[in-house]
C-alpha cells in the first residue's frame, strides 16, 4: 500500500483538505476506451501523474466497447473503469447491449466524471463525403444532409451507436435513412472513416482517432448544432437526454479557432460498482483532485476533471467512498444526496424488475423486459428514458 503525503507547497497550492494521506495499493487497474482515443490518453496522463507523486502504478485496459469496459468492473479483475454513457448510464437503465439476459440493470457508481465543457462529443462526418451532398468544403453541410450516407454503428457499443442515432434525430432522420455500416469497435469505426468505407463515425472532438482522419485525404467535419434549434434538440434528447449544446473549443480542425457549435456530456467518468471498497473509492476520488495539477494540461481535454468541473446531479449515482471524500471537503449538498439517493433507488426498482422478470422466464425476453421496465420506472415515479 502507498502512502503520500503532500509537500506543504502542494498543500497551500490547493486546500488544507487536500493536505490529508491518499493510500492506495501498489497498483490499480482500470479499462477505457480503446487506445487512441480521449479516454485512453486521459487515463494514461493520469497514471503518469500518479507514478511520479506516488508510486502508484495505474494499468490502464483498452477496451473496444462498452461490455469490454464493463465486464472485467463487473467481474472483480479491475476496480474502476474510465468509461462512458455506456457504461454507465445505459448500464444502470440495463438498456441495449446490457438488457442481455446474462446482464441486465447494473449497480454502478460514479467516483468523477471529466465536464470540460470545451470537447465535443460529436458525430463527425468525413469532409469528402460533403461532396456527395453538393457541398464542396463542407459549407451549409447539415446532419439532414447524411441522408443515403454511410454511418458506422459498433457492435457492443450501444452509447456510441444511441449518439450517432441522436445526431441523426437532430437532423431529422432515423437509422433508416441512412446505410447502416457495421465495425467491431471505435477504433475500426474510425479507421473506416481514413479508407473511405463510411461517411460518418462518433468521437469526442479532441480524440487521436480524430486528429488521425483530420490529416488523412478525407478529412473531418464537424457539422454545427444550434442552440436555438428547439425541435431539433427535442428530437436528439428524445434519443440521449444526457446530451447539451455547447461550443467545443478543443479538438481536430477546431484547435486555434473560434470553437465549433456541438453537443456534449461527461466523458470519460470514472466509475465501479456499488460493492467496490469504500476506502478504495474514497481515496481514488482523492487522488484525481490532490493530483489533479500533475496531470492537467498533459492530454487532450483532461482539464475537465477538475473538482469544480464535476456535477454531483447526473445520471448515474456516486459511489458512498465519493460522497465521503466530497463532503469532506465541502463541496456535497443535501440537494446532491437527495438525486444520489434518489437514483440508488431507480437503480433498485430496476433490478428488482429484473429479478421478478427471470422468475417469470418469459419466452421473448427483450419484448417482455423492455415493458417491464418501464411499467417499474413508471410505479416508481421516475422518468422514463429509452
Amino acid at each position: 500500500m502507498r502512502i503520500f503525503t503532500l509537500t506543504a507547497a502542494a498543500c497551500l497550492a490547493a486546500s488544507p483538505i487536500l493536505a490529508q494521506e491518499v493510500s492506495l495499493p501498489d497498483q490499480v487497474t482500470w479499462t477505457a476506451y480503446g487506445t487512441g482515443s480521449a479516454g485512453y490518453n486521459q487515463s494514461v496522463a493520469i497514471g503518469a501523474a500518479l507514478q511520479e507523486a506516488s508510486g502508484v502504478n495505474l494499468r490502464v485496459l483498452p477496451g473496444k466497447n462498452d461490455i469490454a469496459r464493463t465486464e472485467p468492473v463487473r467481474q472483480g479483475k479491475v476496480q474502476f473503469s474510465a468509461n462512458g454513457v455506456g457504461g454507465s448510464f445505459m448500464a444502470q437503465e440495463g438498456v441495449f447491449q446490457f438488457g442481455a439476459e446474462n446482464w441486465g440493470p447494473q449497480p454502478v457508481r460514479v467516483l468523477s466524471a471529466n465536464n470540460g465543457g470545451t470537447v465535443g462529443l460529436s458525430l463527425a462526418v468525413a469532409a469528402e463525403a460533403c461532396e456527395k451532398a453538393g457541398k464542396p468544403a463542407c459549407e451549409g453541410f447539415e446532419y439532414a444532409d447524411l441522408k443515403g450516407m454511410r454511418v458506422a454503428f459498433v457492435k457492443g457499443a450501444p452509447a456510441l451507436n444511441v449518439n450517432n442515432e441522436a445526431y441523426l434525430a437532430y437532423g431529422g432522420l432515423t437509422w433508416d435513412d441512412v446505410e447502416v455500416v457495421e465495425f467491431g469497435g471505435f477504433g475500426d469505426s474510425w479507421a473506416g472513416m481514413i479508407d473511405g468505407s463510411v461517411d460518418a463515425a462518433f468521437a469526442s472532438t479532441n480524440s487521436g482517432r480524430a486528429y488521425e482522419a483530420a490529416s488523412s485525404p478525407r478529412g473531418v467535419y464537424w457539422p454545427p448544432i444550434d442552440a436555438n434549434n428547439a425541435e431539433g434538440l427535442e428530437r436528439m434528447q428524445a434519443v440521449a437526454p444526457f446530451f447539451t449544446p455547447m461550443v467545443a473549443k478543443v479538438g481536430a480542425t477546431i484547435d486555434g479557432t473560434d470553437g465549433s457549435p456541438t453537443a456534449g456530456y461527461a466523458y470519460p467518468v470514472l466509475m465501479s460498482y456499488a460493492d467496490q471498497d469504500e476506502e478504495l473509492t474514497y481515496n481514488m476520488t482523492k487522488a484525481m483532485h490532490v493530483y489533479f495539477d500533475s496531470y492537467k494540461d498533459n492530454a487532450p481535454g483532461i482539464n475537465g476533471w477538475a473538482l469544480d468541473k464535476q456535477n454531483f446531479q447526473w445520471v448515474a449515482p456516486y459511489h458512498e467512498g465519493a460522497v465521503r471524500y466530497y463532503k469532506e471537503i465541502g463541496s456535497w449538498s443535501d440537494e446532491d444526496q437527495a438525486h444520489n439517493d434518489n437514483l440508488v433507488a431507480r437503480q433498485a426498482a430496476l433490478m428488482a424488475a429484473w429479478e421478478e422478470l427471470k422468475a417469470e422466464g418469459p419466452d421473448n425476453w427483450a419484448e417482455a423486459w423492455d415493458a417491464k421496465r418501464r411499467e417499474a420506472l413508471e410505479a416508481g415515479g421516475f422518468d422514463v428514458v429509452f
